[in-house]
């Protein structure tokens, strides 16, 4: 029975990890906007510093899920 809860409370801790993801990625297309905004001849220089930055961030989401589901069913 405690097992358990500390499964549900392990897996709980390492999704609070999506948090900080979605600040991220936001906070990256928020300056990538802006950056764009701001100077439109730079868009094909930094367009894909943004999608590489986007891709990085969204791995540590796809780690945190992996190991919440490890956590859980394993």
């Amino acid at each position: 029975m405690e097992a358990e809860a500390a499964k549900y409370i392990g897996a709980g801790l390492a999704v609070v990890a999506l948090a900080g993801v979605g600040l991220g990625i936001g906070n990256i297309f928020a300056n990538l906007i802006s950056s764009v905004a701001r100077n439109p001849a730079v868009q094909p220089k930094v367009f894909p510093i943004g999608i590489l930055g986007f891709a990085l961030t969204e791995a540590v989401a796809l780690f945190a899920l992996l190991i919440a589901f490890l956590i859980l069913f394993a």
